[in-house]
């Protein structure tokens, strides 16, 4: 008997010949020989274990239970019952899939900026994100005895295992009952795994201890519970039968509102060819009752236990991990906790006072830097124990992925020895590649929430996290590598920096990249180029028009094609007549804030997340009328006193005039097209020499009135010469402000005809304008 089957298949076949109790009910060597067999598709040994899992489950058809298994775990899997008594029919014909459980278990770090900004200093931040990542991608599928990546994380994994075993010494340890294919999806800082149905609490406890184990502070949580391997394809369903709420009642009360809150309102389904709506009662109701049922759950689950909620037998989260401190003790660089180590030079360049919980994340930041096997001296000095593992930093990751692309390498290094590049020691050296000034980015996913609704299976869930993880890491390294070139430090005035005069550094940071999150600090002459490109390329990865190595897409995101006829002057405000449409179910929201470099990191990260919500707002609005592409808003804040509140509020007040018409003096979020045409706009002003007095002139009538910014502008525009005026006019006026009742144009202003007011981009031009660059080329390119 020959099977080919999916991993998450054989972790299911092995929790399923494993059983319910914490002792297997065979063998381990007998469950490890099938497993072996099953992997390797070859002919599944005659044993008495194998004989119980692959029994018949209808003697008259003679299906095997692991076909049936097969079935359950693919979108083309057992057909889906109409009615109750099929429902019913399908227990009785398959009873071990009805009463035999699995577990199911959800968890991964919570509160993560807290822990990772609490610290003002770029080693600490990127140790702190450093050490997450290694606790999420190495430490936490090492329980389940996944092979690494590299053979520099054999021991590590090693080493994990043995603290498992250690902090849970039962028989069988929990990492005997653990194998490689019963994760789902490990990645953006979360786990989705099956298990043993005794070891659901065991493995929740594990995971969340793991992460205080090794960060002292940092929050996490998991849940867990079983399911019945049935409802691993149609949902939860009722102790009996007979109870579950099925389809006859949903056509019964398709319009109750209870019914509509838990399958959705198909009444008012908005036109958003984004994602595609349910075409049935029959397909809303297959929609929710399918594994997703279950992850809900789960993710309900999560967020009660997050709040302190007591949760069975299981160790309290209410009282989170603190360390006290004392108003006459030191306190480490951040001040939040007792200094159990002061650090003097030559050890660090400046007398330092480190608390556990920040020497570690110093420590960590010290090796995804340098990547040297030792710790350094100045840790040796202080008298924790405790062993930082092998950490592999971004910066690593981006190089390995330059090396495997060649065109990229040669795009990115421009001639530079990659060899020689370091990476740079704080936002000191990133300012000096832009006049003082950086830019973060910080990008989230859109429609994942509605997409996510649609996936019905396991294995539909583990390819859509690995798609959409791999789509935003190399989206990131694409962009990067394009936009950004290894740069030369010079001046060097910092104390606390180790880098040579004439050193080349990489002059970007990357914070975290985890699912579809990304935060960045990039040069701020680069920070819009590099988000707009970060956005397009995530989109054309997931629709497959991008070859890269490493990188296999295996979902289908292509939209499908509108009923209704789609205007792109509903939602582009730039040349709509030039747009590219959308094809992409899924996409990005960007938040840019360019910002001195001696902003607090803390400050910046909290403007630059209010900037990602005002993108995402635009996006949803936009999506309503058929826009299924990304948006950017972004900020300059040329001091740390401009913003009092937040960047909503200084807009309203300090933007916006509230006369007759409503006036706005700027025009964020923009969607990508329009970044664009921003960009393209802003490189028209600075060729065409327009006067910096007579730009920041106009700026500042903007708010006199409508008829007063349009006549200074045409003032000043005529009086440059021929050539500048045609490049303004074609890249500003025309691309730009063109009148809605006749052939001419308002520049500076443009005019919303649905909310009726008149808004100008004139604002953003005068902020991103010191930052612009001149060049032969058109600044901003998309590779395809």
């Amino acid at each position: 008997m020959t099977h080919s089957l999916n991993p998450l298949i054989i972790g299911i076949a092995w929790c399923l010949a494993w059983g319910e109790g914490r002792e297997p009910q065979f063998d381990l060597s007998i469950l490890q020989q099938m497993r072996e067999a099953l992997r390797q598709g070859k002919d599944v040994p005659d044993t008495e274990a194998l004989k119980c899992l692959l029994q018949t489950v209808d003697q008259g058809n003679n299906v095997s239970e692991i076909d049936a298994l097969k079935c359950l775990l693919q979108t083309e899997g057992l057909d889906f019952p109409q009615t109750l008594a099929e429902l019913q029919q399908l227990t009785e014909q398959y009873p071990t899939l009805w009463t035999s459980k699995i577990g199911l278990v959800y968890g991964g770090a919570t509160k993560i900026k807290g822990y990772v900004f609490e610290s003002a200093k770029l080693p600490d931040i990127r140790g702190a994100s450093a050490l997450l990542d290694r606790i999420n991608l190495i430490d936490i599928p090492a329980f389940f005895n996944r092979d690494p990546a590299s053979n520099l994380y054999r021991i590590q994994c090693q080493e994990v295992r043995n603290w498992l075993d250690q902090e849970f010494p039962y028989s069988p340890n929990l990492s005997t009952a653990l194998i490689p294919e019963l994760i789902i999806y490990s990645t953006g800082g979360n786990i989705l795994a099956f298990c043993p149905a005794a070891f659901v609490d065991d493995l929740a406890n594990a995971i969340e201890k793991r992460y205080t184990h090794e960060t002292l502070v940092a929050n996490s949580c998991a849940v867990g519970d079983t399911f019945r391997l049935l409802e691993l394809r149609f949902g939860l369903l009722k102790d009996s039968i007979q109870d579950t709420f099925w389809l006859e009642q949903y056509r019964q009360y398709p319009k109750h509102h209870l019914v509509q809150a838990y399958f959705g309102n198909l009444d008012k389904t908005p036109n958003q060819p984004c994602i595609s709506a349910p075409s049935s009662l029959e397909d809303a109701f297959e929609n929710r009752k399918s594994f997703n049922e279950l992850t809900t759950k789960l993710s309900l689950h999560f967020h009660q236990r997050r709040s302190g909620n007591s949760d069975g037998n299981r160790p309290s989260r209410r009282y989170p991990p603190m360390f006290e401190t004392h108003p006459y003790l030191l306190r480490d660089e951040s001040e939040r906790r007792s200094a159990t180590s002061l650090i003097h030079p030559p050890d660090l360049p400046r007398e330092s006072l480190f608390s556990d919980v920040s020497a570690r994340k110093r420590v960590v930041g010290d090796r995804a830097k340098t990547g040297i096997s030792d710790p350094p001296t100045w840790y040796k000095r202080t008298d924790l124990d405790w062993n930082r593992g092998i950490i592999s930093g971004w910066v690593d990751k981006f190089e390995a992925f330059l090396k495997n692309n060649p065109e990229h390498y040669a795009t990115y290094c421009a001639g530079s020895n990659l060899d020689r590049v370091k990476i740079s020691q704080s936002l000191t050296d990133l300012s000096r590649v832009s006049n003082g000034f950086v830019a973060y980015i910080y990008a989230d996913g859109n429609n994942m929430g509605g997409f996510i609704q649609k996936i019905r299976t396991a294995t539909m869930y583990q390819g859509f996290s690995q798609d959409v993880a791999q789509a935003t890491e190399y989206a990131v390294y694409q962009a990067l590598a394009y936009n950004l070139h290894p740069k030369e430090i010079r001046d060097i005035n910092d104390a606390e920096s180790r880098l040579a005069e004439g050193d080349l550094i990489h002059p970007f940071e990357i914070i975290t990249i985890g699912g579809d999150d990304i935060l960045l600090i990039v040069p701020a002459s680069q920070g819009l180029a590099i988000a707009k490109m970060i956005g397009e390329q995530f989109e054309k990865i997931l629709l497959k028009q991008v070859k890269l190595a490493d990188v296999e897409i295996k979902g289908d995101y292509q939209i499908q094609s509108s009923p209704k006829p789609i205007d792109p002057s509903q939602f582009h405000r730039y040349s709509p007549e030039t747009a590219a449409s959308a094809h992409c179910q899924l996409s990005t929201s960007i938040g840019v804030l360019i910002t001195a470099y001696n902003t607090p990191i803390y400050y910046a990260n909290r403007l630059v997340e209010q900037l990602l919500k005002s993108a995402k707002k635009r996006a949803k609005r936009l999506r309503e009328l058929g826009y299924c592409g990304g948006t950017v808003d972004f900020f300059v804040m040329k001091g740390v006193t401009m913003i009092s509140s937040n960047i909503e509020e200084f807009r309203n007040q300090a933007l916006t005039k509230d006369r007759s018409p409503k006036l706005k003096l700027y025009a964020a979020p923009y969607t990508f097209h329009e970044l664009g045409g921003l960009l393209v706009a802003a490189q028209a002003l600075k060729e065409s020499e327009f006067p910096k007095s007579q730009i920041y002139q106009i700026r500042s009538l903007l708010e006199r009135g409508k008829q007063t910014a349009i006549l200074n502008y045409r003032y000043f525009r005529v009086r440059l010469k021929r050539e500048q005026q045609v490049l303004l006019k074609e890249k500003l006026e025309e691309a730009w402000c063109a009148a809605k009742t006749n052939s001419g144009n308002i520049a500076p202003w443009m005019f919303d005809k649905k909310e009726t007011f008149y808004e100008t981009i004139w604002q953003e031009l005068v902020d991103i304008y010191p930052f612009i660059e001149v060049k032969e080329e058109e600044s901003v390119r998309i590779m395809g």
